[in-house]
């Protein structure tokens, strides 16, 4: 069973930040200094597991062009297994929920791996595909009625 949280506590932070660690920076080669930021104490986090395990996290944060929703991570044993899409359902419900005014605009920068992913909730592509870390990306936006919560 996967269940996503969002975290409240130092441990769970710790979690979220060793799987990040694992995925970016030993598996694809990004720096630490590019993977952590100024706006993890501004970003809400959340961490998935996987029958009680930590296997994925992911964050969003309010920026001057709406909603961005990132560092989308998950344990290679567990890929595959619904938990990138169990980290985006519960990263939109938690945006929707929180957000007394209309959102702008919910987009993202998704590794070209991931389009598949996000495409399947509702996210467009939009402009020409650009490097990020050393890895290709393309920024992605949701329409406004795309996505209902439910």
């Amino acid at each position: 069973m996967i269940s996503v949280l969002p975290i409240s506590n130092p441990i769970d932070l710790e979690s979220a930040f060793a799987i990040r660690r694992e995925v970016f920076v030993d598996e694809q080669h990004v720096s630490a200094e590019e993977e952590y930021d100024e706006f993890e104490d501004i970003s809400t986090h959340f961490l998935a597991r996987a029958d009680g395990t930590p296997c994925g996290t992911a964050r969003w944060r309010r920026t001057s062009n709406g909603v961005k929703l990132e560092r989308f991570a998950v344990l290679k044993t567990f890929r595959g297994m619904g938990v990138g899409k169990a980290l985006v359902k519960a990263v939109l419900d938690d945006v929707f929920s929180q957000q007394p005014e209309p959102i702008e605009r919910i987009y993202l920068h998704a590794q070209v791996s991931a389009i598949p992913l996000y495409a399947s909730f509702g996210f467009v592509s939009i402009g020409p595909m650009f490097e990020e870390a050393g890895i290709q990306h393309y920024k992605m936006v949701l329409p406004g009625s795309a996505y209902a919560k439910g």
